[in-house]
């Protein structure tokens, strides 16, 4: 497959900034939750490290891509993806604290006693999955793929149902991962979710990519 010479812009760098802005943002609570020792140690660098080294990536990413074309776009979406990995994160951390402090609801509790596995957390998992796939949408359609003048019906329809897919990849592949982890004493439930969230975020991006692509922002 052909991919032309990617061109860096000023709304790349624009972009990018912003990206490294709100990864850094999102990725202090984050960090807080899963290891709030080292937090204590590093949060004063965590915003300046993204703010300047996600453009910095793409400056890099932009060199390399002179003679691997692709590599541009995996970069946008490495960024994007990112950024939309702690947008679920941050949406799960904050939902878990929420019912835990306000309904006494905990993260392992069951929902349905005949379907062991399907647990709370996979009900929050999957609704901080939602939030990221909006935000998802937006990036990658007006950023990363570059389809600003497309308006079509099928555009939606097709993000809907890579997305319905990813969802299913993403929420079972945290699911599992939640309660492999979660019976360890040696982490916390709150660990164990984000490990959980982790994995199904990964597993999730690589079908993500290829759907979006080569499917939904075809060109």
């Amino acid at each position: 497959m052909h991919f032309k010479e990617a061109l860096l812009t000023k709304k790349d760098l624009t972009l990018g900034t912003l990206a490294g802005l709100l990864i850094g943002l999102l990725f202090l609570p984050v960090l807080n939750a899963g290891k709030p020792d080292l937090f204590l140690k590093i949060n004063i660098f965590i915003i300046p490290f993204f703010l300047i080294g996600t453009p910095l990536g793409l400056l890099l990413a932009n060199a390399i891509s002179k003679k691997i074309a692709v590599i541009w776009q995996i970069a946008k979406f490495g960024v994007t993806g990112i950024l939309n990995a702690l947008v679920d994160l941050g949406s799960l951390a904050l939902i878990t604290w929420l019912a835990r402090n306000s309904f006494a609801i905990n993260s392992e509790d069951v929902i349905v006693s005949i379907i062991p596995i399907i647990t709370f957390y996979s009900l929050y998992k999957a609704i901080s999955f939602i939030i990221a796939n909006i935000n998802s949408y937006y990036w990658n359609k007006f950023w990363t793929f570059q389809k600003d003048g497309a308006r079509r019906k099928s555009n939606f329809l097709q993000f809907f149902i890579v997305s319905v897919v990813g969802f299913a990849i993403n929420v079972i592949a945290a699911s599992v991962t939640f309660k492999i982890f979660a019976i360890s004493p040696a982490i916390t439930s709150d660990q164990a979710g984000l490990i959980g969230a982790i994995a199904g975020s990964i597993i999730g991006l690589v079908w993500n990519f290829i759907g979006y692509k080569f499917i939904v922002f075809k060109k």
